[in-house]
């Protein structure tokens, strides 16, 4: 009897051993197009903290694009030749980015697109916000807020990336529905406060006491814009300026007065990101992790299966903005 026991214990001790060693981690590449600014510095961290990454179901490795289209080619061919199980993808530009997802698929590697999207239809699925929303929101507060009448001046994400297209869209329907208000200036700051402000500052020299609001495209260029105004010795609250992505600068602007701004969720992108990813390497076994799926239950997981899932955007206001800046500590 005591030999038989010890031969099951021997035998579960094994099959303990054996079904770790098949549950190896999930292996993960996330290309993002760059870590410079602050939405994509917090998109990585919710990767990297993940309940995913936590639980040792996936590792992840994040690679910096360097708003680069050519240094993310670069990170699928490395992926590629590590055998990634899956990569999660936000490309600095459309077109190029379907070069690069293209090379995964025929490698049958998975890919995710997240925040930013690749002109193909080869992505495996999709988890982000909806970019042309977000563009007419921000634009109409802008709009509101002067009156549906004036000048406004537009600074544009980076060329070619999908936010930019989308967002332009948004901001053109919002624009078209106060068609008296003229665009004197647009431009791209390539999501950069230190180029958007150099923009506002050689626009407020051009049309001086002419323009009555900012549409930036991110929170970053917003920020930029209202240095450049500050700078000036003018009047913050002279201007409407609105901003998208909800970063910690950007939230404190708004409870002091000086823009407004929309709430793009990095960790519901990120980790949703990671459970579909995940999903498709494990199988329909899998049961996501992340708390994302609760928290917006008009965003069902459908099986890890979806094509796209929806991120929803949240204004940033008066009532919200303490709850929200609590969240960053």
């Amino acid at each position: 009897m005591k030999l038989k026991m010890a031969f099951l214990a021997s035998t579960l001790a094994f099959m303990t051993v054996s079904g770790v060693a098949e549950a190896k981690p999930v292996k993960i590449g996330v290309a993002l197009y760059g870590l410079k600014a602050e939405f994509m510095q917090l998109w990585a961290a919710a990767a990297k903290n993940s309940p995913e990454v936590k639980s040792g179901t996936a590792v992840v490795t994040v690679f910096d694009g360097r708003y680069d289209p050519l240094v993310q080619q670069g990170q699928f061919e490395t992926m590629i030749s590590q055998h990634y199980d899956a990569i999660i993808f936000a490309p600095i530009d459309a077109d190029a980015g379907a070069t690069a997802v293209e090379s995964a698929h025929t490698a049958n590697i998975p890919v995710i697109g997240t925040n930013t999207r690749a002109n193909t239809d080869l992505l495996t699925s999709y988890v982000g916000s909806d970019d042309v929303r977000s563009g007419y929101l921000e634009a109409k507060a802008v709009l509101d807020k002067i009156g549906c009448k004036g000048n406004v001046v537009i600074i544009e994400g980076p060329i070619g990336i999908s936010a930019q297209i989308q967002r332009s869209q948004g901001n053109q329907k919002a624009l078209a529905e106060c068609p008296t208000v003229k665009v004197l200036e647009m431009k791209t700051a390539n999501w950069s406060r230190a180029e958007a402000q150099a923009l506002m500052e050689d626009w407020l020299t051009r049309h001086p006491g002419k323009i009555d609001g900012v549409i930036g495209q991110n929170d970053e260029m917003a920020l930029g814009a209202i240095e450049a105004i500050k700078g000036a010795n003018l009047k913050v609250s002279d201007f409407a300026i609105g901003g998208i992505d909800g970063i910690t600068d950007a939230l404190l602007a708004v409870k002091a007065g000086e823009m407004t701004s929309i709430l793009q969720d990095a960790n519901a992108q990120a980790q949703g990101s990671l459970d579909v990813a995940i999903r498709q390497v494990v199988g329909d076994s899998y049961k996501p992790q992340s708390a994302i799926w609760q928290q917006y239950p008009n965003m069902p997981w459908a099986g890890g299966t979806a094509k796209s899932y929806n991120v929803p955007w949240t204004p940033v206001t008066p009532q919200n903005v303490d709850a929200l800046l609590k969240m960053r500590q």
